[in-house]
């Protein structure tokens, strides 16, 4: 838990309150980089969690504010432990969190737990086209380690995979930038940061 919003293992009872946070995004656009299409129903939704609550590989947490209202999902995926190395994706923010504080939070507990778990690379890979999430890579402190051509082929169209990483010995320093961003003085009363990530 944080001081913005907390992450919870993602169950079947959170799929009402997911799909009206992604009905927020009529267009659906969230879903573009995602290999599931949107949810057209409660139903959908209900059987999408469903499925996923049990997976271990990804292992899905749903995003709420403290009070329990759920604003999208992410995940550890690619969990290899033998050699210390676990992924960050399968990331769907909804508009209700897009640009607020809780979206960076979370990003930061979700990195803390798995180097306080003894993991010594943490990696991000998005679609070269997603420049969206290539830019939020950067800001978070990932480093550009290249691009895979052709890597895969999802919705019926090719996807070029760029990848990122930070490294358990780049850990303490970024730990500390986000541990001074999110500092209660870094924030105006009406929740707006005054120094941005970068800055620090």
């Amino acid at each position: 838990m944080g001081r913005f919003g907390q992450l919870v293992p993602l169950a079947e009872t959170h799929s009402d309150g997911l799909f009206d946070a992604f009905a927020n995004d009529p267009d659906g656009r969230g879903w573009t980089y995602l290999p599931d299409d949107p949810w057209t129903n409660h139903e959908d939704a209900k059987a999408w969690c469903r499925a996923k609550e049990t997976s271990t590989d990804p292992q899905l947490y749903t995003i709420q504010t403290l009070d329990g209202q759920a604003l999208g999902f992410c995940s550890y995926l690619r969990i290899t432990p033998d050699v210390g190395s676990i992924e960050v994706g399968y990331i769907h923010f909804s508009p209700l969190m897009q640009k607020q504080a809780i979206a960076t939070e979370v990003m930061f507990m979700m990195m803390r737990r798995a180097f306080d778990l003894g993991y010594r690379r943490y990696e991000w890979k998005c679609d070269a086209l997603n420049a969206g999430s290539k830019a939020a890579a950067a800001r978070l402190g990932f480093t550009y380690e290249g691009t895979f051509r052709q890597a895969t082929i999802y919705k019926g169209r090719n996807r070029d995979t760029a990848w990122f990483s930070i490294l358990d010995s780049e850990w303490p320093e970024l730990r500390t930038r986000f541990e001074r961003w999110l500092d209660p003085s870094n924030f105006d009363t009406s929740g707006q940061q005054k120094t941005n990530l970068q800055a620090i």
